[in-house]
């Protein structure tokens, strides 16, 4: 006996070589399935990104139309401004007329007392 293994018989390094030949097909397609995998993930993160991005661009473009309505509002808002110091001015001239009212009614009151009793008048009340 020589200290050499036997050289395997042409049958079985065939059998061999399919068999190694099959175990490289299956892991080539499972790394290529894997990178699959990865690419069509990749590729919705993509999309996601994108439609995120046009929502935010859509919110700046609502966030622009709101600061101009509030600008606008701002600006009816100081126009009014005008028209109510004149309601405050005509309030406090309705409250001074008043007054002035108010004291007439009484001094119409004493005089007419004094009339009535003048004339000798009884009160009516």
């Amino acid at each position: 006996m020589s200290g050499a293994a036997p050289a395997p018989a042409s049958g079985e390094r065939d059998e061999l070589a399919d068999s190694l030949a099959e175990l490289f097909t299956n892991v080539s397609l499972m790394v290529r399935g894997e990178l699959q995998g990865t690419n069509n993930q990749l590729s919705l993160l993509e999309k996601m990104n994108r439609r995120v991005a046009e929502e935010y661009n859509n919110y700046g473009d609502v966030a622009s139309g709101l600061r101009v309505f509030v600008e606008q509002l701002n600006e009816k808002n100081q126009s009014f401004d005008e028209y109510v110091s004149q309601i405050d001015a005509i309030d406090r001239q309705v409250t001074e007329f008043e007054a002035v009212v108010s004291m007439l009614d009484k001094h119409v009151s004493l005089l007419e007392k004094k009339v009535k009793s003048a004339y000798n008048i009884a009160p009516t009340q």
